[in-house]
C-alpha cells in the first residue's frame, strides 16, 4: 500500500485540498498520513486542527512551526522550526510520495524538509504568479524541489515546463477546489445567519485582505483605504481572517476596530468548506485580494474587486475588477461589482481553472507513478530558443 504523506497548514488550503484528501482515504490501494501544521495548531486562527478531525480526517502527524510573531525573522525563524518538524515526521513516518498545495511559507518548509530523504513530492498549484507576495518566489522555488506537478491550466503548465521541469511530470488537472462545488452542501440564507448570527437581507460584501508581503512600508495606508472605501459603501460586510504573513496581525487589529465601530460589520475566524461556499453563493460581492476570489469565485458568478497586488500575474475571468490601494478606486469597484449591470454580464461565465474534476486526476497520477529513481532524479529540460534573426 503506497502511502501519501498530504501536508496542510491552514484552513486556505485544506478547503482546496479536501476532495483530494477524500479520494486518497477511499482508495484501498492508498494510505493517507496527514500532516497537520501552521495555523490549524494555533488557538489564534482558530485551532483549525479540531475541524479536520470533524471531517474523518485522522491527523497523523502534528508539527509546531508557527511562531506568535508575523515580524520578517519571525517568519524566517518559523520556516527552520517547520524544515525541523517536518524533518522529525518523515524520519518517524516516511512516505513514499509528500503532497503539498500553493506557496506558503509553512509547505515550502515540509518540501525542504523531504530534499535529504529523497522523497518524492508532488506540488498543487504551482506555475501561478502571485507578484506582490513572496509566495511568488516560494512556489517557484517548490517547482523545483518537487517531481510531479498539478496544474490548473494548460498556461500554468507551459510556465513550469519553462522552468526545466520534463513534460512527463506536468499534470493539468484544473483547480481541485472546483471539486467542493460537486459535492460540498450549501446552506440556506436563513441557515447562514443563523449560523453567523448576521442578516443576509441585503446580502453582505465578503471582505478578505492578506498583506502584501513585498510592501511591507505600505500595509497600513492600503487597509486603511480599503476599511475607509468598504466605511463609504455602506453595506453589510463579513471580514475573514488574513493569512499569518508578516503584518496580518496589523491588519486584524484594525478590522477588529472596524468592526467594533460599525454595526453592519461582522468578522469570522473560520466559516469551515461549506460555509465559506455557502457564503458566496449569497454574498452581492468579494472585495480584497485573496485566490478564492481568481479560483472558485467564478464558479459562483460572484463579482469581485480585486485590491492592490497581491494576485498580479494571475488569470482572471470577467467577474475581477482589479483596482489600486486606494479609497476612491476601491468604492468605485464596490458600486461597478454590486451594480445590475455588471451582475447579469456575468451570467453563464465559464471558470477558466477547470471542471471540478481535478482530484480524480490527482490521485490517479499519485497511485500510477513508478516509485523509482526515474523519479527523483531529475533532470533539465531546456526549452528550445527561438531561431535568431
Amino acid at each position: 500500500m503506497r502511502t501519501i504523506a498530504a501536508v496542510t497548514v491552514g484552513r486556505s488550503d485544506y478547503g482546496i485540498y479536501l476532495p483530494i484528501l477524500k479520494r486518497i482515504q477511499e482508495d484501498p490501494e492508498l494510505r493517507l498520513h496527514l500532516i497537520v501544521s501552521g495555523a490549524h495548531l494555533s488557538p489564534e486562527f482558530g485551532l483549525t486542527a479540531n475541524a479536520i478531525a470533524a471531517d474523518g480526517l485522522p491527523v497523523g502527524s502534528r508539527v509546531e512551526m508557527l511562531l506568535s510573531s508575523d515580524s520578517p525573522a519571525g517568519i524566517a525563524t518559523s520556516i527552520g522550526l517547520g524544515v525541523m518538524g517536518f524533518s522529525s515526521a518523515y524520519s518517524e513516518h516516511r512516505p513514499d510520495i509528500v503532497l503539498v498545495l500553493g506557496d506558503r511559507f509553512e509547505m515550502f518548509a515540509a518540501a525542504v524538509a523531504a530534499l535529504p530523504f529523497a522523497i518524492p513530492v508532488a506540488h498543487i498549484h504551482g506555475g501561478e504568479l502571485t507578484e506582490g507576495a513572496i509566495d511568488d518566489a516560494l512556489r517557484h522555488a517548490m517547482t523545483k524541489l518537487s517531481h510531479l506537478h498539478f496544474v490548473s491550466t494548460q498556461e500554468y503548465g507551459r510556465r513550469v515546463r519553462q522552468m526545466g521541469e520534463e513534460a512527463w511530470r506536468v499534470t493539468v488537472s484544473g483547480a481541485p477546489a472546483l471539486d467542493n462545488l460537486r459535492s460540498v452542501p450549501r446552506l440556506s440564507a436563513d441557515q447562514l445567519e443563523m449560523r453567523l448570527g448576521f442578516p443576509m437581507d441585503p446580502p453582505p460584501l465578503i471582505v478578505t485582505f492578506h498583506p502584501v508581503t513585498l510592501q511591507q512600508d505600505q500595509l497600513e495606508a492600503q487597509i486603511g483605504a480599503l476599511l475607509l472605501a468598504i466605511g463609504d459603501a455602506g453595506r453589510p460586510v463579513i471580514f475573514t481572517q488574513p493569512n499569518a504573513d508578516t503584518g496580518g496581525r496589523r491588519i486584524s487589529e484594525r478590522i477588529d476596530a472596524f468592526v467594533g465601530e460599525h454595526a453592519f460589520a461582522k468578522r469570522v475566524d473560520n466559516l469551515g468548506v461549506e460555509g465559506y461556499f455557502s457564503l458566496m453563493r449569497v454574498a452581492v460581492a468579494m472585495i480584497g485580494n485573496s485566490s478564492s476570489g481568481i479560483i472558485e469565485a467564478p464558479s459562483f458568478e460572484l463579482p469581485v474587486v480585486n485590491v492592490g497586488t497581491r494576485q498580479a500575474g494571475r488569470a482572471r475571468a470577467a467577474n475581477v475588477i482589479d483596482v489600486p490601494p486606494e479609497r476612491r478606486a476601491i468604492l468605485e469597484g464596490i458600486r461597478r461589482a454590486v451594480s445590475s449591470e455588471f451582475r447579469q454580464g456575468l451570467r453563464g461565465m465559464v471558470n477558466p481553472f477547470g471542471d471540478g474534476h481535478a482530484a480524480e486526476s490527482i490521485v490517479d497520477r499519485l497511485k500510477s507513478v513508478p516509485l523509482d529513481p526515474a523519479l527523483t532524479t531529475k533532470r533539465f529540460h531546456d526549452v528550445a530558443a527561438p531561431a535568431l534573426l
